[in-house]
């Protein structure tokens, strides 16, 4: 998701915020998720997986504005 960012950094910022913590694994399970449904592991409908996917993407937005300013 952070292309070229040392994931060192990414933990770092984990580690000290709550909310980016928190969205980003919420990221992370909703990754898993659309790629279970698109290997056939997980069974759902199109209509769900589009919308988990835009949640997914919308959550990827958040974090690379969250991650780019500073932070308090």
């Amino acid at each position: 998701m952070f292309e070229g960012q040392p994931q060192s950094e990414i933990d770092a910022r984990r580690q000290r915020d709550p909310e980016f913590k928190a969205l980003y694994e919420r990221h992370q399970k909703l990754n898993k998720k659309c790629m279970d449904a698109e290997l056939g592991v997980l069974p759902i409908d199109g209509g769900t997986l589009g919308q988990m996917k835009r949640e997914k993407l919308l959550a990827k937005q958040k974090l690379e504005r969250m991650y780019s300013s500073p932070l308090n």
